[in-house]
């Protein structure tokens, strides 16, 4: 059975393209999906909003959903690690309240995300 990691983004304030930019470049975000990631948006701008933002990115997200749905989006995907990366406290209750671990978007937090996440893992399986 290969692990699944699955990382959420959260847009403004979080994405180096958000209103405002955040610290999260789009080329983290392609290498989440490089290393076979399930990667997608959750956010409070329409989801009609989110998925002309990825094709104009050209970077096939599998999820788009409103940030209060990030429970639907646990329940649709199975992983062995659930991660939201926001700026806000609306972002870290949202996560909390799907299980996942909330992970701030800023420089000072930066640090403290686990080691793991976006690099490849060594035991042949991809995260």
């Amino acid at each position: 059975m290969s692990r699944v990691t699955l990382v959420s983004f959260d847009i403004d304030g979080t994405l180096e393209v958000g209103e405002p930019p955040g610290i999260v470049s789009i080329a983290l975000v392609r290498e989440a999906k490089r290393l076979g990631y399930v990667v997608g948006s959750c956010s409070d701008r329409p989801v009609s909003f989110q998925q002309n933002l990825w094709e104009r990115l050209r970077i096939a997200v599998d999820f788009t959903v409103l940030k209060h749905r990030l429970l639907d989006v646990r329940a649709q995907f199975a992983a062995t690690a659930y991660y939201h990366i926001g700026d806000t406290e609306v972002d870290a209750f949202y996560a909390n309240a799907a299980g996942f671990s909330f992970l701030r978007a800023d420089a000072e937090t930066r640090r403290l995300w686990p080691s793991e996440l976006f690099v490849p893992p060594t035991d042949g399986h991809r995260a």
